[in-house]
């Protein structure tokens, strides 16, 4: 009998540590998404800035940059103390910085993700997650200097931006005066969508084009463009949006870059913007899963006062998804 009460109580005392291991265990899974709190915002937990530490380095497009800046500001005006480095260095070198070298936690795009660089990210352990969160209306744009053009045709597009030499080469109405081009560099994404849609994904004529400035800073382009009567160049929206007093924007094939014709998919040049994380990184760096989730939460009360578009609430749904998959367990 003796004998018996020493097993049943060695039977309660193991249940009891492996239940106690359970629950340690449990809360090890919760603690590290410690900062969430508060119901749902868009199907994704809630945030609280404030119980959210640790770093987050992106980089990547021009384009994505201040979409990005603006929901690191609101990330911060909201109590998180940490330090998030956004670096505009166009989407490629973005992307080389994410797959190739490991040095950053989400990497920011105007394109999508190329199979070669999703198989250099592989290579080191990381297979990426792709995130919609806008969508811009590439805007090629001119001085307010410049009083003859209003209007281009894709077609125009591709003379302007390679073979003609002159505004008068491409209407005899226009000055006989030197084109002045100034276009983002060739790691930018914004390079990358143009040369696919107005070169057929051939950039050489646009490289070989005269009087051609290129640089990844569009900062320097819209200054360039300024400058002169006789120059134009393209960028991202939002760089027009902030310049819009000293620059004008060409309509494209006759139809206006704006938010009915984005959304319409009528305006020809409409691209998405990403973001592009990965689940391992997002696990074992809470404060990225933090900031992507308020990022995917709140974007849209952000991104028109930026200067770009929403993206279409499909693809955000599906953004909100894929945070969900790449977390499950993780909290």
């Amino acid at each position: 009998m003796k004998r018996l009460s020493i097993i049943v109580l060695m039977v309660i005392t193991l249940a009891s540590l492996s239940a106690a291991g359970k629950s340690e265990s449990e809360n090890v899974a919760t603690s590290s998404f410690s900062w969430i709190e508060g119901p749902e915002v868009e199907g994704l937990p809630g945030v609280n800035p404030l119980k959210v530490s640790g770093n987050i380095i992106t980089a990547g497009s021009s384009t994505v940059y201040p979409l990005s800046e603006r929901m690191a500001e609101r990330f911060k005006e909201e109590g998180y103390s940490g330090v998030i480095t956004i670096d505009s260095i166009g989407s490629g070198a973005g992307f080389e910085r994410f797959t190739v070298s490991g040095e950053t936690d989400i990497s920011n795009a105007s394109r999508g993700i190329k199979a070669s660089e999703i198989e250099d990210a592989k290579k080191i352990g990381r297979n990426p997650i792709e995130f919609r969160v806008g969508t811009d209306a590439l805007a090629v744009v001119v001085s307010k200097e410049n009083t003859f053009l209003k209007d281009a045709t894709m077609e125009e597009l591709g003379k302007i931006f390679s073979t003609a030499k002159l505004w008068s080469d491409i209407n005899p109405a226009y000055p006989a005066e030197p084109i002045q081009r100034f276009i983002p560099g060739t790691d930018s994404g914004t390079f990358d969508y143009f040369s696919e849609e107005v070169f057929d994904k051939n950039p050489e004529p646009m490289l070989s084009a005269s009087h051609l400035q290129l640089s990844e800073d569009d900062n320097i382009l819209v200054q360039g463009i300024k400058g002169s009567p006789y120059a134009i160049g393209f960028f991202g929206y939002a760089y027009y949006s902030e310049n819009e007093d000293s620059l004008n924007i060409l309509s494209i094939n006759g139809i206006e870059a704006s938010k009915a014709n984005v959304d319409n998919n009528s305006y020809p040049l409409a691209r998405p913007l990403f973001l592009y994380s990965d689940a391992e990184i997002m696990k074992s760096k809470p404060q990225v899963a933090a900031f992507l989730d308020f990022y995917l939460s709140y974007v849209n009360e952000e991104v028109v006062g930026v200067g770009y578009f929403p993206a279409n609430e499909d693809e955000l749904n599906k953004a909100r998804q894929a945070w969900l998959d790449a977390t499950q367990g993780a909290y």
